[in-house]
């Protein structure tokens, strides 16, 4: 019988590892005493040594394993017999961080495996190279995957992410006054982490400075509105087609109903969180003052992805946010609308679950659809709304619009009617955007080229494939389209999507005029360099109130906006929008800023609209 074990522990030897407590059995080949083991690399080739740099940054994270120096000794300590072989692999294995590297992939630092110099669970190839059956290379990858480097390796990469988006650094402005000042850091210390709403703060409470120094009682004013009325935070729980069960988390921020009742957007996107509900709310709050209609602001959404989903899914998980929020909506308490990752398909199914448990139909719900909405424009009107704004700006300048070269991001209906409005009033839209880079067609898009567009989204197929057809067009991976030439550019995509580097790209290429078509498109870094190129910025608040008012004339029954014409709906738009420009203007005026000055419209939207709320709530007392 000894006999026998003296063989087996000839053939293979097991080295046991202590990690929080589990025992992990690392299974090593042939032994020292195999003359052909010695001169055999344990690996393919030796692990790529890490520089002093990343060494520092590796132990840093070290720190914070749970691996005390004293279990690492106990197990350096413990009795083998092949003690040679044992020993080197032990210290190699004990002492992560040589087996650990930091590198930057596609722009975020992760933790790399020195083994198979993947990161997280990419591990692909047999560390211990290709030699014997494959059974046994299965078995030692297998290994490899459960060892304690790997384990630790994925702890790192995981610690390193939530490293990186905790302590990312959230740019302060500089304030003329102590009391705007003030806000802004009992801002920073109630919801330090949410970095989102902080930066619309810090927007909002910059372009007021002028406002606040004049009038010290609006300080009380602002901290109150900074605190939202109501913030609803649920759980999502839905069924997919096979049967199994997810949870996702549902959000909803009723922030501020002084002037009415709320109306804001619905978003269901992966990143969504309570920072962007509240930024959001506050900007919708903010848009919906500076329409010519008193309502109050809102926002809300999901994490929920719909991408991938089938019709099934996505109408359970519908049905499902449904139940959660149905108590909080009506005509006179709060109406959603449509945002990211939100169209006609998801709020049919949340209108008719609304419908059902409410035991009512309010038919302006949402939207675009004629037979249960009302007015076939309503999706148009944001985009169309960005166009006009955009032509007052340019009319005030003595120019137009015609010939004009524009570059728009996003690919979404509100993208796709930026385009059609800029191609009817002769202008030259060149470039459209998804998150895997974007699209630049030189001979500018037409009617058809966006129909085929349509076409593309709809069936889920990349930008890509127009350039099968159109030859002259050209798709960029990993890019955004802010280097193309271009005399106005219409961000339409998703917050701080231009950064500093593409605020300078923009200036370079020529830009005079930024419309906001998406909320908050512009790194603060990014609006400095914008604003000291006097680049004319039109902000989201003022020039995306476009479905604030159509959704408000369906509402109101104004009319009824099925016997309208295009152009009628159009007229009744373009005055909404040039009393909300020329509100913006009065307000910058008043308080002191130029009219070709590019903050002009920026803070005098603000002003006006927060001058709006702050009267309402002044007069309704401390509630």
């Amino acid at each position: 019988m000894d006999d026998m074990n003296l063989i087996q522990q000839a053939q293979r030897h097991h080295l046991v590892v202590r990690e929080l407590g589990e025992e992990i059995d690392l299974e090593i080949g042939r032994a020292d005493d195999d003359p052909s083991f010695a001169n055999t690399p344990i690996m393919g080739g030796r692990p790529r040594e890490p520089s002093a740099e990343e060494n520092d940054e590796v132990k840093n994270m070290m720190a914070s394993s749970q691996f005390s120096n004293e279990e690492q000794d106990v197990s350096k300590t413990q009795p083998v017999k092949k003690k040679k072989v044992v020993k080197r692999w032990r210290e190699e294995w004990a002492d992560t961080y040589k087996w650990a590297f930091v590198d930057v992939k596609e722009g975020t630092a992760r933790i790399f495996c020195s083994v198979c110099r993947e990161y997280g669970r990419k591990h692909r190839r047999n560390p211990y190279g290709n030699e014997g059956s494959r059974n046994m290379q299965m078995s030692a990858l297998e290994e490899h995957n459960n060892s304690l480097l790997h384990k630790e390796a994925l702890r790192l990469q995981m610690a390193s992410k939530d490293k990186i988006v905790v302590d990312k650094t959230i740019y302060v402005k500089a304030l003329m006054s102590k009391t705007a000042g003030s806000i802004v850091e009992a801002a920073l210390k109630r919801d330090p982490h949410e970095l989102e709403f902080i930066q619309s703060v810090q927007e909002a409470v910059h372009a007021l400075d002028r406002v606040i120094a004049k009038n010290s009682h609006y300080v009380n004013i602002m901290e109150r509105l900074l605190e939202p009325e109501r913030m609803l935070v649920f759980r999502v729980p839905w069924v997919d087609d096979r049967g199994e069960t997810h949870v996702n988390r549902g959000f909803r921020v009723h922030f501020n109903q002084a002037l009415g009742p709320c109306r804001g957007g619905i978003r269901f996107h992966p990143s969504m969180n309570l920072s962007i509900a509240k930024f959001l709310g506050f900007g919708q709050t903010l848009k919906n003052a500076l329409s010519p209609y008193r309502l109050g602001g809102a926002a809300g959404g999901s994490d929920f992805d719909p991408k991938g989903k089938t019709e099934n899914e996505i109408m359970r998980f519908c049905q499902s946010f449904m139940n959660e929020i149905y108590r909080y909506l009506g005509p006179d308490k709060d109406l959603p609308s449509e945002e990211m990752g939100v169209g006609t398909r998801e709020m049919g199914y949340l209108l008719g679950q609304y419908r059902r448990l409410a035991g009512h139909f309010q038919g302006s719900f949402t939207g675009p659809r004629i037979f249960w909405s009302g007015s076939s424009l309503r999706t148009e009107a944001t985009g169309y709304g960005l166009v006009f704004f955009v032509q007052l700006m340019l009319t005030d300048m003595n120019k137009e619009i015609k010939g004009l070269r524009c570059a728009v991001s996003g690919s979404g209906k509100i993208t796709m009617h930026v385009l059609e409005k800029l191609i009817a009033y002769g202008a030259l839209p060149i470039t459209v955007s998804d998150s895997k880079g974007y699209l630049v067609d030189e001979d500018g898009f037409d009617y058809m080229k966006i129909s085929f567009l349509r076409d593309i989204k709809a069936q889920q197929r990349s930008l890509r494939d127009y350039s099968k057809t159109y030859a002259r067009s050209k798709y960029y991976d990993e890019a955004k389209p802010w280097s193309e030439r271009c005399d106005v550019a219409f961000p339409c995509g998703y917050q701080n999507e231009i950064d500093q580097s593409d605020a300078i790209s923009l200036v370079s290429s020529g830009c005079r005029i930024l419309v906001e078509g998406s909320n908050m498109p512009c790194t603060p870094e990014a609006v400095d360099v914008l604003k000291k190129a006097n680049v004319l910025i039109a902000p989201a608040i003022a020039a995306g109130a476009g479905g604030v008012v159509a959704g408000e004339l369906e509402l109101n029954h104004e009319c009824n906006l099925l016997n309208w014409s295009p152009e009628d709906f159009e007229s009744k738009l373009q005055e909404a929008m040039k009393q909300i420009y020329q509100r913006a203007l009065k307000a910058a005026s008043d308080f002191g800023y130029q009219k070709e000055s590019p903050e002009a419209l920026v803070h005098g939207a603000v002003i006006s609209a927060f001058l709006t709320i702050a009267q309402a709530m002044s007069d309704q007392g401390c509630v």
